[in-house]
């Protein structure tokens, strides 16, 4: 079965700040290997962001490619979600459902305090 992906818009008053380091992907536990792109070999890595919009504070993990990374991303820095995508999914484990949305950007930029105002 083919997931939908949805091309997620931000409102221009988004403010996105990192709370983590970027932090390696890993596709399995047991082996270490490391997840990457598909279409480029990227190393992949997810990066937690707080999305602050119309009085509203969500968590985000968004995957991006090593080559999306920002120069100087570090927790506490303002950041903008390029190509931000989200893609809704569903599996059964040990008998229980397990949902959620994965989140998935081209690159995060540093955001200027004027660009988020």
């Amino acid at each position: 079965m083919a997931m939908s992906r949805i091309r997620v818009a931000l409102l221009p008053s988004a403010v996105c700040i990192a709370g983590t380091e970027p932090v390696l992907k890993i596709k399995d536990q047991q082996t270490g290997e490391v997840a990457t792109d598909r279409e480029t070999g990227a190393s992949l890595y997810t990066v937690t962001v707080m999305l602050m919009e119309d009085g509203r504070a969500e968590v985000l993990k968004i995957t991006v490619p090593e080559t999306g990374l920002a120069a100087g991303l570090k927790p506490g820095a303002m950041v903008r979600p390029v190509d931000l995508f989200a893609t809704p999914w569903a599996r059964i484990f040990n008998g229980q459902l397990s949902d959620g949305v994965a989140y998935r950007a081209a690159r995060l930029e540093l955001a200027t305090v004027e660009a988020a105002q």
